[in-house]
């Protein structure tokens, strides 16, 4: 088996704040697990199953914060995310109209895609990529010779 990232975990201080933020932004799905303040998250479709089924995408989990959640500003300590999405431009506005803070503006990177990261409204930096850049140059698409 090759060294796969098959899931992601958000640590929330108020968890339902942040389900109501990722399900409004990305439409994703959250189940609680019993009594425990965890919460698997559906991604959607196309995402690695729990029957190790193969996928595009992984799924994640929501767990409880332990302690003082990340100050604006300060340096990431831990992990990102970063989703794949077809209208970053649309969804960066929409994730700061749903309470995010910008971290990095949107920015076009020749061969890469269109990216941007944001601050959750608990603090948890996340970036979106986009393969279509600010003129509408498809990066997924091959150039040809020049």
């Amino acid at each position: 088996m090759a060294n796969l990232v098959v899931h992601f975990e958000i640590h929330a201080s108020e968890p339902q704040r942040l389900i109501d933020f990722y399900s409004s932004l990305f439409g994703w799905t959250f189940t609680r697990f019993g009594e425990m303040e965890y919460w698997s998250i559906s991604t959607g479709e196309g995402s690695i199953g729990m029957d190790r089924s193969p996928g595009l995408g992984i799924n994640g989990g929501m767990t409880k914060r332990m302690g003082a959640g990340p100050e604006v500003g300060a340096p990431v300590n831990g992990c990102d995310f970063v989703v794949g999405v077809d209208d970053i431009d649309a969804l960066f506005a929409k994730g700061i109209a749903l309470g995010a803070i910008e971290a990095l503006p949107l920015d076009d990177m020749p061969g890469i895609g269109r990216v941007g990261y944001l601050l959750d409204p608990d603090h948890n930096v996340f970036g979106m990529i986009s393969p279509v850049l600010s003129d509408g140059t498809d990066v997924t698409i091959p150039m040809g010779p020049s």
